[in-house]
């Protein structure tokens, strides 16, 4: 099979393309046909050496994918052949990932693709999607009516716990750095989107809602811990999930005057179970319109090096530059 992979961690020019042995399907795996992978933040993590994992070299990087079933294992029994399907998780824990023509996968991470969802589009939302649901719903307990803070709204992660928020009838405000981006924003329902770059955040968050917000989602690698105490009502949560070196300071005294609580996660952690519960419900909102996945452009496999440059330099070099998910076509 046709295949982006490396020989060994470091930058993205050490990817290359070329053919690897087609994996069987054993126990309870299943072989996909994959038609479109998508690249995240912690993939560049894994393939630079910047998260130290031990891999299975060579190495194929990508966590994302969605496909078709062409084999099923001797113990498999949730799909069949010919099935559509989706998932996330892989690459990690000595599995290899989805930047390639084919991958054996555990069913226990694997989803139907709902019948009207392209493949690009259930590869964009599958690890930013269970992420978002993770975090919004295990973790934060956000509920239909409280209001919801994301800082950073048009990006992968951002624009996903964006829509969550309104699929389940919270009020969502969120932070974009253009004209353009607010107006992204307000498309995918925010109720108030804030020029970072020209308006003060806090100030205008209070005005909005005076008691704060119940919800303050941060997805940047160094948050601003005051911003987010200054925004939060009493007994809100706020979610971190990014910054693995980042030693921000941090206001202990307003922060258990006020009874507020701190959360953060790692999505590759979740068992299959609880990630299987952020799928229900990411298929059923697919399925109705009410989370679409940004997609900042398709490429194909050759170019996946090219990608992986784009995705860290938005991400670790904090340009900020895609509005989206990069997905990949073997």
């Amino acid at each position: 099979m046709k295949a982006a992979y490396i020989h060994e961690p470091g930058p993205p020019e050490n990817i290359v393309v070329g053919d690897l042995p087609t994996p069987q399907p054993t126990g309870s795996e299943v072989l996909v046909k994959i038609t479109a992978a998508a690249i995240n933040p912690i993939d560049t993590y894994l393939r630079s050496g910047a998260i130290a994992m031990d891999l299975p070299f060579p190495y194929v990087p990508g966590s994302d994918l969605a496909g078709v079933v062409e084999e099923v294992g001797p113990t498999a029994s949730r799909f069949h052949v010919g099935d559509r399907v989706w998932g996330s998780n892989q690459g990690f824990f000595g599995r290899q990932g989805t930047c390639a023509e084919y991958a054996a996968v555990d069913e226990c991470w694997l989803y139907a693709t709902p019948e009207d969802v392209t493949d690009e589009v259930a590869a964009a939302g599958a690890l930013v999607g269970i992420t978002a649901h993770i975090g919004l719903f295990r973790n934060a307990s956000l509920q239909a009516g409280e209001t919801l803070f994301v800082n950073g709204g048009t990006g992968g992660v951002g624009s996903t716990v964006l829509q969550m928020g309104k699929a389940i009838g919270a009020q969502v405000i969120t932070t974009g750095s253009t004209a353009e981006k607010l107006k992204a924003c307000k498309e995918i329902g925010a109720d108030l989107a804030i020029n970072y770059q020209t308006e003060e955040i806090a100030s205008q968050v209070i005005e909005f809602v005076p008691a704060g917000v119940n919800v303050y989602w941060d997805v940047t690698r160094n948050p601003d811990f005051d911003l987010a105490v200054n925004c939060l009502s009493e007994r809100g949560r706020m979610i971190v999930m990014a910054g693995r070196e980042s030693r921000p300071e941090f206001p202990l005294g307003p922060f258990y005057v006020k009874e507020l609580q701190l959360s953060g996660f790692v999505m590759f952690k979740a068992t299959p179970d609880e990630q299987r519960v952020c799928a229900e419900d990411i298929n059923r909102w697919l399925a109705e319109g009410k989370y679409k996945p940004r997609i900042d452009r398709v490429v194909p496999l050759d170019e996946s090096a090219a990608a992986h440059r784009a995705q860290q330099e938005s991400t670790v070099d904090n340009t900020r530059t895609l509005a989206g998910k990069i997905v990949v076509q073997p």
